[in-house]
């Protein structure tokens, strides 16, 4: 008897307890990302994970074996549906046994012909629109098949259907856990999320059915994976702050439709007296000749503010009278030649000899 004990100690871990070794090295590193164990409990963590891959020969390393074991979800998330499941399984009120000591019960996601009957009337009912209904049939199909993947995605349809993208969500989210594959699911499961405005999750649900899905996925799945991606950029750029007006590279202002910015003009040239708001008094400023005759060949000649902005005299002018300084002698600012000669450009041309 101790030899055959002696004997099962040294055979070699099966496969399904090599990946369910796998699963719970991940749930122990995971625990420690997410937070639920703090940095102090690294140490033991990493010991721990070193001390069952050497125990039951698997490598934590290797993603594709981590993947495979949990099915692309997490041991917390199986674990959460277990419970949830476990919950919504009815009482057995058979006496739970049979003489021979097997359950006389069908396993809690094998369909039976009258749970598949209730289905079948539930697709009846979404059919006709009735989703109420639906969802009563798809309920009484699950308990008998508590967690059978096909009933849950029906029923998380219906709720859709109806509005309740909260429960939608939920039931599809125990059909994914209960079938990774099922990618009908995975596609309900970013519609409700969706509905839910969870942009996001829907985004990664769609991308997980396409992957189920294999050849790049169905049009269906890569639509709503394209819409939750849009509804994703159309967010970010409503949370980006809005767009500063922007001078030229001749540093001289704009103003609408890429004109020159009159205003700064205005200011370099006294203003003119000031409007609303302290904007300059365009009604007084088109009322002087000289300035209307100015203001024309602007408007005809863009590029003649880019040279008067980039006149450093006159910038520091229109700072300083920005700033609140006192206007300088015209007389003065007359004797620089390359102003003089701005000024007779923007008159048109007066006071040239022939």
């Amino acid at each position: 008897m101790a030899k055959q004990r002696n004997l099962k100690l040294k055979e070699a871990p099966s496969d399904s307890k090599k990946r369910l070794a796998l699963a719970i090295i991940d749930f122990l590193g995971s625990s420690l990302k997410d937070g639920t164990l703090t940095s102090d409990d690294a140490e033991s963590i990493e010991i721990a994970q070193s001390c069952i891959a050497d125990t039951f020969k698997v490598d934590p390393s290797d993603e594709a074996a981590v993947k495979d074991a949990v099915g692309g979800q997490s041991l917390a998330s199986i674990y959460s549906v277990y419970e949830k499941l476990k919950s919504k399984a009815p009482a057995d009120s058979t006496g739970a046994q049979a003489k021979g000591g097997e359950e006389s019960k069908p396993k809690a996601g094998a369909p039976t012909a009258e749970s598949d009957k209730l289905k079948s009337e539930g697709n009846a009912a979404m059919a006709r629109k009735e989703y109420s209904t639906a969802i009563d049939l798809y309920t009484k199909a699950l308990s008998i098949a508590t967690s059978n993947p096909i009933y849950l995605s029906n029923r998380a349809a219906a709720y859709s259907a109806s509005g309740q993208h909260d429960k939608a969500a939920e039931d599809a989210e125990l059909a994914v856990a209960v079938d990774p594959k099922y990618s009908k699911a995975w596609s309900r499961l970013g519609l409700a999320r969706f509905d839910m405005g969870n942009y996001q999750a829907a985004k990664e649900a769609y991308e997980k059915g396409i992957e189920a899905e294999g050849n790049g996925g169905s049009d269906a799945m890569k639509r709503g994976l394209e819409t939750s991606k849009n509804k994703l950029a159309e967010a970010s750029r409503a949370n980006e702050p809005p767009a500063e007006a922007v001078d030229d590279a001749s540093g001289a202002s704009r103003g609408a439709g890429g004109m020159p910015d009159l205003s700064s003009l205005a200011s370099m040239l006294g203003g003119g007296g000031r409007g609303g708001g302290g904007m300059p008094d365009f009604s007084s400023l088109m009322n002087n000749p000289m300035f209307a005759s100015m203001a024309q060949n602007l408007m005809s000649n863009p590029e003649m503010m880019n040279n008067i902005m980039n006149n450093p005299r006159l910038r520091q002018m229109a700072e300083n009278v920005g700033s609140g300084g006192a206007m300088p002698d015209m007389s003065s600012l007359m004797s620089d030649p390359s102003i003089a000669e701005m000024a007779r450009n923007m008159m048109g041309g007066a006071g040239r000899g022939a």
